[in-house]
């Protein structure tokens, strides 16, 4: 089963292609929300992620290509691939722009960690309208996260992009294309049955649906708001010290969980589990080491029964290749 979370989330940004250099001393980073630009640079950011955003979907590519950074455009494939899954469902949408952000960094070297505080914040951290972005490995420059919201047949979506001002021109840094629900709910209905979980002492469930909802209620990955820090600091203190659990035993076999977490497959909420392989040439072996899995898992923690559709297990070699199977819970005994 191929692995569908690029579909939800496009992870491209200006920093993916950067080797991570040494922060300087006199480098510094500052942030800019919409009511501290100047009118003109306010519309400029807007009309420009509206004109990129009409590049996506007349699917366009050779033109967003050539407004965009080298170093991204050397590395084109996944905007490519991206572009041309979103121009179907983006077709005939009039987006709506939400405020854009200017963030600067001065210096003479990238910086390691670029911490960006945006608006107003007190002392208990971040207020209604403020924002943090959060951007590793950053070269000094000027640039913009600008997030427009689309009605879409199959509900609302964020197209947002990453700008970097190049002379006048704001340039394709990153590109994101998300999913505002999934599995037909959004962020908020995650956070609520997140609690309904930790209520019933199914700690498990509550943190996988927290972050669920934390990814939901933010357009880009990089960016946290009071809503999604609150929640981090709600569900933090009861995170399962097992989550993922170190090994799963199936059988006189056992088995290094790599990573666990929810991935929404259309209309459906799925628990994907992967884990490492030396080999996974031997696809008849490995599918029935991955229906092994799946049954210890559910057997192990069946909480579990109560929060997803479907068991997806993924064997991962060292080289990245891997091999999935997948169980729908019903069918789970």
């Amino acid at each position: 089963m191929k692995d569908l979370a690029s579909k939800s989330i496009l992870l491209i940004g200006v920093w993916s292609t950067l080797l991570i250099a040494a922060i300087a001393p006199a480098t510094a980073q500052s942030c800019m929300t919409a009511d501290d630009m100047d009118t003109a640079t306010r519309t400029a950011l807007t009309s420009t992620a509206q004109r990129y955003f009409g590049m996506v979907t007349q699917g366009d590519v050779a033109s967003l290509r050539q407004n965009t950074i080298p170093s991204l455009a050397a590395n084109f494939g996944g905007i490519e691939a991206a572009v041309t899954d979103s121009k179907a469902n983006l077709q005939g949408v009039q987006p709506a722009p939400r405020s854009p952000y200017l963030l600067k960094v001065d210096g003479p070297a990238p910086m390691e960690r670029a911490e960006f505080l945006c608006g107003v914040f007190n002392q208990n951290g971040q207020t209604t309208n403020s924002a943090v972005f959060v951007i590793p490995n950053l070269p000094p420059g000027s640039y913009a996260v600008t997030v427009l919201d689309a009605a879409t047949p199959k509900g609302p979506y964020t197209v947002s992009f990453v700008l970097q001002q190049d002379g006048t021109v704001w340039k394709v840094a990153g590109f994101y294309v998300k999913a505002v629900q999934a599995a037909g709910h959004d962020g908020t209905w995650f956070a609520d049955h997140a609690r309904d979980f930790k209520a019933k002492g199914q700690l498990r469930n509550a943190w996988l649906y927290s972050a669920q909802a934390r990814e939901l209620l933010v357009p880009v990955p990089f960016m946290s708001t009071m809503k999604t820090d609150k929640l981090y600091d709600e569900f933090q203190s009861v995170k399962p010290a097992d989550l993922p659990p170190p090994d799963i035993t199936a059988g006189s076999k056992t088995f290094k969980v790599t990573s666990l977490y929810l991935l929404p497959v259309n209309n459906e909420l799925d628990l994907i589990v992967k884990y490492a392989s030396a080999d996974i040439s031997n696809t008849g072996q490995i599918f029935q080491d991955n229906q092994a899995i799946i049954k210890a898992l559910v057997a192990k923690y069946p909480e579990f029964r109560n929060a997803v559709d479907s068991v997806v297990v993924r064997a991962v070699e060292p080289s990245g290749r891997d091999f999935g199977s997948l169980l729908p819970m019903k069918d789970i005994k």
